[in-house]
C-alpha cells in the first residue's frame, strides 16, 4: 500500500517558506517513508509535510521498491524490520534504481552490530526507536545537504507583520523588541508563523507541537496559546486570534482598528 501526501496548503504551486529545503529546481523535496506501523508512518509524513516536502509512504518492502521506482525520492526513511523484505534488501533494490539516494534507517534494535550492518550495506545514517521527530528531520536535512539534493530556500527568517522569528538562532522580536520564549512557546509560534492567516485547530497544533506526548489533552493548547499571547500581544494590537469552535490563527496586527487591544481568549 502506498499513499501520497501533499504539503499542507498545497495547490500544485506553493511559495517556498523561508528556511526550507527545496530541490535545485525550486520544487519540493520528495521523501519516501517506509514503515509497517501505519501510525508511525503517518506521524513522520505529517512532520515532513510540515517541512514543505512531498511524501510517499509504504507499509512493506515490495511497496517501497515500487514507490521508489515511480517517485524517484530525494531521501528515504527506511525501517529495518518489514513484513516481507528486510530493510537491507529494500535498500539494495532501491539503490539498484537510484544509486545516490540518501537513506536513513529506523530500527528498534540497539546492538552495535545491527547499526554497523545497516551502514555497511549502504545506509547513510540511522536512528533507533523510540526517537525524536525533530532529530529525524534534522538528520534528513543534513543528508540532503550532504548529497546536494536540497538547497536552502532564502534564509531562516519568518516574518508576519512586525513579528520576526529566526529559526536558526531562535530569536524572536516584535517591532524590534526582543521576546524571550520557552522551547515549546517557540515551536508553537513557529507553527503559527509558517501558516499565517490560516485557521489551525487544536488537534493540528497538538499533533505538530506536542506530537504524541499529550494525546487528547487539548487544554494544553489553550494554556500555551495564552502564554504566547502574554508575550506577543501584551500591550500591543493582537496578532493571535481565536475562532470559536474552529481554532486559532495568526495574522499581522490591524493597528488602525479601534479597540484592537482585545482578542478572544
Amino acid at each position: 500500500m502506498v499513499t501520497r501526501t501533499e504539503p499542507a496548503g498545497s495547490a500544485g504551486t506553493r511559495p517556498t517558506a523561508p528556511g526550507r529545503l527545496t530541490r535545485p529546481d525550486g520544487s519540493s523535496v520528495r521523501a519516501l517513508v517506509v514503515d509497517d506501523e501505519p501510525a508511525l508512518g503517518d506521524l513522520l509524513s505529517t512532520v515532513l509535510r510540515y517541512e514543505g516536502w512531498v511524501v510517499e509512504t509504504a507499509l512493506s518492502g515490495q511497496a517501497a521498491v515500487r514507490a521508489a521506482r515511480a517517485a524517484a525520492p530525494d531521501v528515504v526513511v527506511l525501517d529495518v524490520m518489514l513484513p516481507d523484505l528486510s530493510g537491507l534488501e529494500v535498500l539494495r533494490r532501491i539503490r539498484a534504481q537510484h544509486p545516490r539516494v540518501p537513506v536513513l534507517f529506523l530500527t528498534a534494535k540497539d546492538a552495535v552490530e545491527d547499526r554497523v550492518a545497516g551502514l555497511t550495506a549502504g545506509g547513510d545514517d540511522y536512528v533507533t526507536k523510540p526517537f525524536s521527530l525533530e532529530e529525524v528531520v534534522a538528520r534528513l536535512r543534513a543528508l540532503l545537504r550532504r548529497a546536494g539534493a536540497g538547497a536552502q530556500a532564502q534564509d531562516s527568517t519568518l516574518v508576519v507583520g512586525d513579528l520576526v522569528l529566526d529559526e536558526d538562532s531562535h530569536e524572536v522580536t516584535r517591532g524590534g523588541v526582543p521576546i524571550r520564549l520557552t522551547a515549546t512557546e517557540f515551536e508553537l509560534l513557529r507553527f503559527f508563523m509558517r501558516n499565517p492567516r490560516r485557521v489551525l485547530s487544536k488537534a493540528q497544533i497538538l499533533d505538530r507541537v506536542w506530537q504524541y506526548d499529550f494525546g487528547g489533552q487539548v487544554n494544553i493548547v489553550e494554556l500555551y496559546v495564552s502564554y504566547l499571547r502574554r508575550k506577543i500581544d501584551a500591550d500591543r494590537a493582537p496578532m493571535i486570534h481565536t475562532l470559536r469552535g474552529a481554532g486559532y490563527l495568526l495574522k499581522a496586527a490591524e493597528v488602525d482598528c479601534p479597540g484592537a487591544g482585545t482578542a478572544a481568549r
